[in-house]
């Protein structure tokens, strides 16, 4: 059995946010929460923790706050990502300065570098800082496809330990480990997904769902890690929906308003999102119905 760093249930935190700045008491109680469920880990400030519109000063509070509250007790996968190599480094050093068990490092956004500038990107990344490095492959954000050859390549180095792939094709997943090896940890950043890319083989998920619902997603996980797969089929069919409804909207604003509801936050995002449409909030609703969320 091959031993992942990075597996399981890997919960991609949103950031509460009350009256413009980050709500403290409430991370905490998101954190705990997720924690008590059994969540394998969680990351703070990536895409989904509205990484692209927090102060570095907030990234870096809601980083040391998360290593601080869970304590050991789970693994924290730190967000770490930035369109210029420099803050990539910045913020993996800064993690590693706090404790955090990883980074998770985005390939970069807006400016659309080639394999060759993106493969350099996270070498300078892994080579300047001696802490576990997960890429993270998300080409619908980010204008940039890392290439399976890429991947291969990078996998060499020994700071680089797996890939969170949002791409949603699961072609992926088996060439990965055709190419590269089971050693690499092989993490879907796609929650509908999910199922079929741990049937081929993948060690877990970062999850948007699993803010709203970590105990399904947990129990969804262990029965796919026990090859249980037709219960796992049944967790997927009763949370498929909210894995759909969840970017219904610009994301994190859907996953806000589900946790408002339910009482954990406020909705509240920051601009350039909006909170969630009033015409889509039903669809939400339902789908927080259909995964026995009332």
């Amino acid at each position: 059995m091959i031993a992942h760093l990075f597996k399981g249930v890997i919960t991609a935190l949103i950031t509460p946010l009350r009256d413009g700045t980050v709500d403290e008491a409430a991370f905490k109680q998101l954190l705990e929460r997720q924690i008590a469920a059994g969540v394998h880990g969680v990351v703070p400030m990536g895409t989904t923790g509205e990484s692209a519109t927090l102060h570095l000063d907030e990234h870096k509070r809601v980083v040391e706050m998360c290593v601080e509250i869970c304590a050991g007790r789970i693994k924290v996968l730190a967000g770490a990502g930035g369109s210029a190599t420099d803050k990539a480094i910045e913020l993996t050093r800064f993690a590693k300065t706090v404790g955090a068990d990883g980074a998770l490092v985005v390939t970069p956004y807006y400016n659309r570098p080639s394999q060759e500038g993106m493969r350099a990107h996270f070498e300078a990344v892994a080579d300047a800082v001696q802490l576990p490095i997960l890429l993270y492959n998300v080409p619908g954000r980010t204008g940039v496809d890392l290439s399976n050859a890429s991947v291969a390549e990078l996998a060499k180095h020994p700071n680089v330990v797996g890939i969170k792939d949002a791409t949603g094709d699961l072609s992926r997943v088996s060439w990965m480990r055709a190419h590269i090896g089971e050693g690499f940890d092989l993490i879907s950043g796609d929650d509908p997904s999910y199922l079929g890319y741990a049937a081929q083989g993948g060690a877990g998920v970062i999850s948007v769902t699993s803010n709203v619902a970590p105990e399904a997603m947990v129990a969804m996980s262990n029965a796919v890690q026990s090859g249980d797969l037709a219960t796992a089929r049944v967790w997927q069919d009763r949370l498929i929906d909210l894995h759909k409804a969840l970017f219904i909207d610009n994301s994190p604003s859907p996953t806000k308003y589900a946790l408002a509801k339910m009482g954990y936050c406020s909705e509240e995002v920051r601009l350039p999102l909006s909170t969630t449409r009033t015409d889509l909030r039903p669809h939400i609703d339902a789908a927080l119905k259909a995964a026995g969320i009332e």
